[in-house]
């Protein structure tokens, strides 16, 4: 079985990137789209990534189509999306799936460390899992989950880990 950190992703921009760059940081990984009702949730992952990033907090995005497929574009508009309309400064990566025979590796890893109300499988966009400095999945929460709901279980993985 991998661990987190010998996983690697694509970015928006196409240079392989190792999640071992995240190694000694809290991550929060989640599957995003550009046309969904959750889509606002940008403007607050952008908050709490500014307001913590200083402690160690990363936040990586994965676009997805395969729900309402709301995110139809190509790196370019999805860039234009999170950049130019919510403002997002923290890692984008390449459209993804993640759910089926084609699910990337990092969430095939995240569903089986932390399996969700439906097992092993991605219920909708903005499904986000926290992960420990040590590059251990904490916790997982569904797409309604606002960004400002998460503050304090982010908090806490920032402050236990720094002790």
């Amino acid at each position: 079985m991998s661990t987190f950190y010998q996983l690697t992703a694509r970015s928006l921009s196409g240079q392989l990137v190792s999640m071992a760059d995240y190694a000694g940081k809290v991550v929060l990984v989640v599957n995003t789209t550009s046309h969904c009702g959750f889509t606002p949730q940008y403007g607050g992952l952008e908050s709490l990534y500014k307001k913590y990033a200083a402690q160690g907090l990363v936040v990586l995005g994965f676009p997805c189509n395969q729900f309402g497929k709301q995110e139809p574009g190509n790196a370019d508009e999805i860039a234009r999306t999170c950049y130019i309309n919510y403002g997002v400064s923290f890692p984008m990566f390449e459209k993804i799936e993640v759910n089926g025979a084609a699910t990337h590796p990092v969430f095939r890893y995240l569903k089986n460390e932390l399996p969700g109300l439906l097992g092993k499988r991605i219920k909708w966009n903005f499904t986000k899992f926290l992960i420990g400095r040590d590059g251990t999945p904490l916790k997982r929460f569904a797409p309604n989950t606002t960004p400002e709901k998460m503050e304090t279980a982010i908090f806490a993985a920032l402050s236990k880990e720094q002790s």
